[in-house]
């Protein structure tokens, strides 16, 4: 059915509900798991004197975090006898690198967390999920 599946992966509690799903899913149709964890680029400033952080101690930090939420998911499907690789991506809007991700290998699911926000609060700060929904060409399977 499935034989490559992309799992977005933020560490967070809702993710690792989808991370679960994902694994499962892979196990049972003998599929690979693919998961990507994306990194925020540095905010420059137009004051560069104004900088909280250093640009390379933020790329460093940002890659320290990615990389341990990415590798928690190859992890977890090694457990369970499931091929992983692991992924770090720097992007400026997570929902397209995970598209772009899952164009690149050529995967046939992506299986991501939604929070559930409804009606304003949705609207207002919008959904990686419900842009991955919209713009995805493959199916998207939602884990609430």
């Amino acid at each position: 059915m499935y034989k490559r599946i992309v799992v977005p992966t933020d560490g967070s509690e809702i993710t690792a509900k989808a991370v679960r799903t994902a694994v499962d899913l892979a196990r049972l149709c003998g599929a690979e798991l693919l998961a990507i964890a994306v990194k925020e680029p540095f905010p420059y400033s137009a004051i560069s004197e104004m900088q909280p952080v250093p640009p390379q101690e933020f790329y460093d930090a940002q890659e320290r975090v990615a990389h341990g939420h990415a590798k928690a998911v190859a992890e977890a499907a090694k457990a369970v006898g499931v091929s992983c690789q692991a992924h770090t991506v720097e992007a400026l809007h997570p929902w397209e690198a995970i598209v772009e991700h899952a164009k690149e290998k050529q995967a046939d699911l992506i299986v991501m967390a939604s929070h559930g926000r409804r009606g304003v609060s949705a609207l207002l700060l919008g959904s990686e999920t419900q842009k991955v929904l919209t713009h995805a060409t493959l199916p998207v399977l939602v884990v609430r």
